[in-house]
């Protein structure tokens, strides 16, 4: 049989809101599941230097 379904694999993003104290303020940011287990073993601070550094505007 070749029957098929138009299944769609979607990453699993969520909008999650860290506050940065270097900043002062809260950040918004849309992450994968992957990205909030980045953050947390880098730390917030880490990340959002080298977004700052790539030219992403916060």
């Amino acid at each position: 049989s070749h029957r098929r379904t138009k299944r769609r694999f979607d990453p699993n993003v969520q909008k999650k809101t860290y506050f940065v104290p270097s900043l002062g303020r809260n950040i918004k940011l849309n992450v994968s599941a992957k990205g909030i287990k980045v953050i947390d073993a880098r730390g917030i601070e880490a990340v959002v230097r080298d977004m700052q550094a790539r030219g992403v505007k916060l």
